[in-house]
């Protein structure tokens, strides 16, 4: 019995051996344009890191989590950036995390990009940013640039669009749970997600009793090659924490969203679009539509990576978010037409991970 212990803290290696706790240097409440208060959290650079400049003035990377998830998810990324010198913003969305609850009327992506407005307002008025938006929050940075396009033209130096998709023609409902799932919703509608949720309190007692259940939703919806427990408990807090009438409240938004049009506003600024090729949800299908609208664009795919993929693969996509930053302010400095440049797409392995998993697998056959 004393196995199953040894096996457990030995995944620990694969993901992140410090743990997933982050202390801001300041935590703020933005309240947006319908009186919901924003939970929100700023990291300054680190002292001694590089300061990496942009248009004259430090540069402030904003980053707009997902669907389910909070601000907690990025908590590797924030690390690396503030140690290479950049000022971070993140925040939980409206109902998410720590944030206020929404009306039903306003859980609308549209309502998300007037948010995003709101925190750069609120935590960067000046200077470059860099906007880096996961699944629903890559939905978040298209509102935001179809309602502020001179905002994005004229101060954002770069985007990431990680895991997410512009919508139109292609069906959001599933969130990688099957096609069951996306047929009971579009049936009945989000209406009898929010019945369920009047039972919350019973629904939370049988999360529990089904461990077993939860880690096996959590596994496939979420990744796609070996993590550890702690990672996948780290993840599932998170998505269970979040009401199931919030679920089906954002629903209908996300299913029949359409941001195509809004991408115009990113022409001429450096972007990424990456994508695990084992996601469930957002497949590298869905950027398709990313990448026709995004001249100049590079396309960066994972292997053996799933929705959640900067917490899976955290140094793949850290190294790629910094640079792309470092082609936006070379492009800048060196007065490059980013829309003019040929479209880059890359499928790369995380090396380093499949090392550290060999390591743990050889562990765990030696402890049998």
């Amino acid at each position: 019995m004393a196995r199953i212990p040894l096996l457990r803290r030995g995944f620990r290696e694969v993901d992140a051996p410090d743990g997933w706790a982050h202390t801001p240097d300041q935590v703020l409440t933005v309240t947006v344009d319908d009186g919901v208060d924003l939970h929100v959290e700023i990291d300054a650079p680190m002292p001694g890191g590089r300061p990496r400049r942009g248009k004259g003035s430090v540069t402030t990377v904003v980053l707009v989590h997902g669907f389910t998830l909070s601000s907690r998810c990025w908590v590797l990324q924030r690390r690396a950036l503030i140690n290479s010198g950049f000022r971070v913003v993140t925040y939980d969305q409206r109902s998410h995390g720590q944030s206020g609850a929404s009306t039903l009327e306003h859980c609308t992506v549209e309502q998300l990009g007037r948010d995003l407005h709101a925190v750069i307002r609120a935590t960067c008025p000046r200077g470059p940013l860099v906007l880096v938006g996961h699944s629903m929050g890559g939905m978040s940075m298209m509102a935001h640039a179809a309602q502020f396009p001179e905002e994005v033209r004229k101060r954002v130096l770069a985007a990431a669009f990680i895991a997410t998709s512009p919508g139109g023609e292609v069906p959001m409902t599933e969130l990688g749970l099957g096609p069951t799932f996306g047929r009971v919703v579009g049936a009945f509608g989000p209406g009898l997600l929010t019945r369920l949720g009047r039972h919350a309190g019973a629904i939370k007692q049988l999360r529990k009793m089904g461990s077993g259940v939860q880690e096996a939703m959590v596994r496939k919806w979420a990744f796609d090659s070996p993590v550890s427990e702690d990672l996948v408990d780290f993840v599932a807090e998170q998505f269970f924490a979040t009401p199931f009438e919030v679920i089906a409240a954002f629903l209908p938004s996300l299913e029949a969203h359409d941001q195509t049009r809004s991408l115009a506003a990113y022409t001429g600024i450096e972007c990424l679009v990456l994508n695990g090729m084992g996601d469930l949800v957002t497949p590298p299908a869905h950027s398709e539509e990313l990448l026709r609208r995004l001249p100049g664009a590079e396309h960066v795919i994972v292997e053996e990576a799933g929705h959640v993929i900067m917490l899976e693969h955290p140094q793949i996509v850290t190294q790629q978010l910094l640079m792309l930053i470092q082609r936006a302010q070379r492009a800048e400095a060196e007065g490059v037409a980013v829309d003019r440049k040929p479209r880059v797409t890359r499928t790369i392995s995380d090396l380093g991970k499949a090392r550290r998993v060999a390591r743990v697998r050889a562990t765990r056959e030696n402890a049998s």
